[in-house]
């Protein structure tokens, strides 16, 4: 038996509104419209659905372990109620300076992704909004997605080479249209 495709997404600026003081509390999580749908779209169409993010508010001491716990309950949650599931949500709570291998542009959260799941990484597509999305997509050999929500839009000027979408929904609706 095969395994199920695997689409692997960024956190702050894919899936929810991203903030330059960052998301501290599950009151500041607000999904963008569509996203959660469109993981919901993912879950139907029977991919996993995994999640690498960069949480340095952690490290920085902007907010605790526990409250990042709680607010991926509240995606999940949200996620949830919508029909979706996640696979697994894999972050990075170091400081920027630790200069840690799970940090994007490092490829550690995708590699450990691909070894949680017993799956290769080469052409999976990482759905991401920023320079260091894209660059931890290519180190790990994933094919990378850029949104223009989120810090999109000023990434797409740096990488105007990469495929763009409008946001997550309408790539998962290219996704399963292929």
């Amino acid at each position: 038996m095969s395994k199920p495709p695997v689409v692997i997404l960024d956190r702050d600026g894919v899936i929810n509104f991203d903030s330059p003081d960052y998301i501290k509390s599950p009151e500041e999580w607000v999904p963008i419209p569509g996203s959660i749908e469109a993981i919901a779209l993912l879950t139907r169409a029977g991919y996993q659905v995994f999640i690498a993010t960069n949480q340095a508010g952690v490290g920085r001491g902007k907010f605790s372990e526990e409250a990042l716990s709680r607010i991926h309950r509240k995606m999940q949650s949200s996620i949830t109620a919508a029909g979706g599931q996640l696979a697994g949500i894999l972050y990075c709570p170091h400081h920027p300076d630790d200069d840690c291998d799970c940090r994007k542009p490092k490829p550690g959260l995708l590699v450990e992704i691909g070894r949680t799941a017993g799956i290769r990484l080469d052409g999976l597509p990482f759905v991401g909004d920023s320079l260091t999305d894209l660059q931890a997509a290519r180190a790990a050999g994933c094919e990378p997605v850029l949104v223009l929500t989120g810090k999109g839009t000023d990434t797409r000027r740096h990488e105007p080479q990469v495929q763009a979408y409008a946001d997550l929904l309408e790539y998962v609706k290219y996704l399963l249209n292929q």
